[in-house]
């Protein structure tokens, strides 16, 4: 088994907000993250798939391929966009980092070859925060 690890980026806005509560409670639990104005984050993407080495091309999966598959349909779909209203695999979600990490790996995933899985999906808000999700 071997692990191949790509690194991407983008750039979204959002806010944190439960239409189910109120503004004051909104703020409480979310602080400025819940700005009516939005705010933004420098997103790294980093995607680890796994499996075994072709040995024709040596490759467990062309690197190249696996960063046309991220940015189709990742990156190209979240940068420079608001993850509450422009992104469609985020529609009806709380735009957390978590909930963001777990709707890359539905998007990712039907779109790798049959001999490789997805292994994680790390994404960093900011150069401190980051999430890891494995399926």
């Amino acid at each position: 088994m071997i692990y191949l690890t790509r690194h991407e980026h983008f750039n979204a806005a959002h806010k944190l907000f439960n239409p189910n509560w109120t503004e004051e409670k909104n703020i409480e639990v979310f602080g400025k993250c819940a700005n009516a104005n939005w705010h933004g984050h420098n997103y790294d993407l980093i995607v680890t798939i796994k499996g075994e080495v072709n040995e024709e091309t040596g490759f467990l999966m062309d690197a190249k391929n696996l960063s046309t598959i991220l940015n189709k349909y990742v990156c190209d779909k979240l940068d420079h966009k608001n993850l509450n209203i422009d992104v469609d695999f985020m529609y009806g979600k709380l735009a957390s980092t978590e909930n963001l990490a777990i709707a890359i790996w539905q998007q990712i995933l039907p779109h790798l070859p049959a001999n490789v899985s997805l292994h994680c999906v790390k994404l960093y808000e900011t150069p401190r925060i980051c999430v890891e999700y494995f399926g």
